[in-house]
């Protein structure tokens, strides 16, 4: 059976203290011991991994990223993808929130990519490593780039060459 290269991750996170307060339910259930979830009453949906409430920090990053770092480590490009809307969860799993001040634990998937990243290269001392990043952000339909400070002024676009590289064009308004 041949593999797809494409795995999807759900991780359903707990309710906030001011939902709690406005009486918000969950509306995400988890199915036990199994990859699925429940929307609502009866709206069931498969996915290559999902995490419940009470998943940790470290068992997203070892479950989803760890692999794709090895492959890194091997040549192959690898993509992580965040996706929901606003307040679902999607800084605090890639990054943890603010990286100097969070605890050991929170810290999220970027910076546990990062020092595995560094950490194997360090070890490995007679392989050259080149290391190519980007951190884009989709936000009502425009690309910003979060490494580069003066991308709000430009307009990016994100492009695949004839041998099936992707990159970033910037374009000055």
């Amino acid at each position: 059976m041949e593999e797809i290269p494409v795995k999807v991750a759900v991780r359903i996170r707990p309710l906030l203290s001011k939902e709690i307060l406005h009486n918000h339910q969950v509306c995400v259930r988890l199915i036990s011991n199994t990859q699925q979830i429940i929307i609502g009453k009866d709206r069931v949906f498969t996915f290559d991994f999902v995490f419940g409430k009470h998943s940790t920090q470290d068992e997203v990053y070892t479950t989803c990223i760890k692999p794709l770092v090895a492959s890194l480590i091997e040549g192959y490009n690898a993509t992580v993808f965040a996706y929901g809307q606003t307040g679902s969860g999607k800084t605090y799993t890639i990054g943890g929130g603010h990286i100097a001040s969070v605890a050991e634990e929170e810290r999220g998937i970027i910076p546990r990519a990062i020092q595995e990243i560094f950490q194997i290269m360090s070890e490995n001392h007679n392989t050259d490593f080149a290391v190519k990043v980007s951190y884009i952000e989709v936000y009502k339909e425009e690309l910003r780039d979060l490494l580069e400070l003066e991308t709000s002024m430009k307009d990016l676009h994100i492009r695949e060459d004839e041998k099936g590289n992707t990159g970033r064009n910037i374009n000055f308004n």
